[in-house]
């Protein structure tokens, strides 16, 4: 009743309520609901909130919000002076509402608050952080999880995701908040779109000077959709054909069971649209933006595009792949560092992604840093970065604007790509080739295996204290392990927030017949995946 009581949204009051009323008449499953809810206050970590949508401590509510929102301005505000902050959402369930609370929570503290005018993706809050030099951001979004989710994403005035100690720093704060009724609130945020210089900025991305490409596209029914055409647009791109059931912003993401695009089914309307409409390049964002993921003609299928039919436009015959999130970093890791410019250049990616970054670095005589996983580590790998990468399809491609992951600049660069290889006859795939050929063919795979945390953990301390024979092992942080052999990598974690046991598998093979390199690292990777099923299950 004390949570009702301090809560001071009437919806959720009401809301609660009924779940208690209903708990104590003994209705099916009610008092599991209400023990989840009241189980505890959702966990501040590095990426912020996130949660069901839902009354209660355990859920994303205004209550919650407000809470989470004392505790960041009490933390920003404890050397004394307060600057401005930007607020940003997304359009899911309770966005709207829930930045509404956080505004007002800032403005009571003292902060000068200013509120992106409508649903825009995450890259842009991240952008409005360092172009009105803020003390921080909070992007209300849950990005790519399920409806019923949303989330408060914090941002400090580098840009950057928060990294420890700031994160205890600021659930210690929230911890320390009052009741969420008698939280200070005050009118005043000021809206504020930063749009155009965002548009401006990645419009400049491309390092090439052919545009002639045809792109499908799927915002995959978030916030990513207007923006992405714009800047595409912006940068030169004008032949863009959106995914119709997928363009508007829909919180209950309809024609996907999951929108991820990572995930089965979840880029096939977009495969659908390429074939149909004869595309040089598919292109998937994630609700957010933050992510993106490239769909390519399949020439294990069909003909490359550059051998195809010219007359062939339209018959909507060609099959299609998406690419690993790990060929998409190579190709524009490769890219950034192949246009060249930089006067000492660091590249980066995460101890779980391809090792094909570190060996591209070397041909380009850059600097490389592998780090752990998270954007709030990718870009602190120090001084110099001009490109990022993590397998899950992130991709920061101008750290000086944006320093995070960001979908849509990600997508002009790859635009700009694919023109400049369409223009010469050629394509992603041969871009691929190419490295190949350079640096070894880079295969990997990830596997997650459902475990209960004790033996998860267990396996995880095993293989630690007894690795494989022919493995050595390493230990860059409690939670990660790393196998290596003569041309094999196996990185192990804990999924953070499922009881999985997560397995990042590489093998690189020479190149000498590329058609048999390929060949060759597919069975090995094919055998390491079934030693690892054994290694994990024993």
């Amino acid at each position: 009743m004390r949570w009702i009581a301090d809560d001071p949204d009437q919806a959720s009051r009401d809301e609660l309520t009924r779940v208690l009323a209903n708990a104590m008449g003994a209705a099916p499953g009610a008092v599991d609901d209400l023990a989840d809810r009241m189980s505890g206050m959702l966990r501040f970590g590095t990426a912020g909130l996130r949660g069901p949508v839902r009354a209660g401590p355990a859920g994303m509510n205004v209550a919650v919000v407000r809470r989470a929102t004392a505790g960041l301005a009490a933390w920003l505000g404890r050397g004394g002076p307060r600057g401005t902050v930007v607020v940003g959402r997304d359009a899911r369930h309770g966005s709207e509402a829930f930045c509404a609370a956080a505004a007002e929570v800032l403005a009571g503290a003292g902060f000068t608050v200013r509120v992106l005018p409508s649903p825009l993706p995450t890259p842009v809050l991240a952008f409005a952080v360092r172009e009105l030099s803020a003390v921080a951001g909070v992007q209300i979004t849950a990005s790519h999880n399920p409806p019923a989710d949303n989330g408060y994403k914090v941002y400090l005035a580098d840009g950057a995701q928060l990294a420890p100690p700031s994160d205890a720093e600021i659930e210690a704060a929230i911890t320390a908040a009052p009741p969420a009724i008698s939280v200070p609130t005050a009118a005043g945020a000021v809206p504020q779109d930063v749009t155009e210089a965002y548009l401006d900025r990645v419009g400049r991305l491309p390092r090439g000077t052919a545009r002639t490409l045809r792109i499908a596209l799927t915002p995959m029914h978030g916030v990513g959709g207007e923006t992405a055409v714009l800047a595409l647009r912006r940068a030169g791109f004008t032949d863009v054909h959106v995914v119709a059931s997928q363009a508007a912003p829909d919180p209950d993401f309809p024609t996907v069971t999951f929108p991820n695009p990572e995930e089965p089914g979840a880029t096939d309307a977009l495969l659908a649209l390429a074939a149909e409409v004869d595309a040089d390049l598919a292109i998937a964002l994630d609700p957010d933006a933050d992510r993106c993921a490239l769909g390519v003609p399949d020439r294990t299928r069909t003909p490359a595009r550059a051998h195809a039919d010219p007359d062939s436009r339209g018959g909507g015959a060609a099959t299609w792949r998406m690419l690993t999130g790990d060929e998409t970093g190579g190709l524009l890791g490769d890219h950034l560092l192949r246009s060249g410019g930089y006067p000492d250049p660091l590249v980066a990616t995460t101890v779980v992604s391809s090792s094909m970054l570190a060996s591209v670095a070397a041909g380009y005589g850059a600097r490389f840093a592998e780090t752990l996983t998270g954007f709030k580590w990718i870009v602190r790998g120090g001084p110099g970065l001009v490109f990022g990468y993590e397998e899950a399809l992130g991709y920061c491609v101008d750290p000086d604007a944006v320093r995070d992951k960001d979908g849509i600049a990600a997508a002009v660069l790859a635009c700009d790509l694919a023109a400049t290889l369409k223009a010469a006859g050629a394509d992603l795939d041969d871009r691929l080739d190419e490295l190949a050929v350079a640096h070894g063919v880079h295969a990997t795979l990830g596997v997650s295996l459902r475990m209960e945390p004790a033996a998860r953990d267990a396996a995880v301390e095993r293989l630690r204290a007894r690795p494989p024979e022919g493995w050595s092992v390493a230990r860059p942080a409690p939670d990660v392990l790393v196998l290596r052999r003569d041309g094999e990598r196996l990185v192990i974690r804990p999924s953070g927030t499922e009881p999985k046991l997560k397995a990042y598998l590489e093998v690189v093979e020479p190149v000498t017949d590329l058609a048999v390199a390929k060949a060759t690292a597919a069975t090995r990777l094919e055998a390491l995946r079934r030693e690892v099923d054994a290694l994990l299950s024993a």
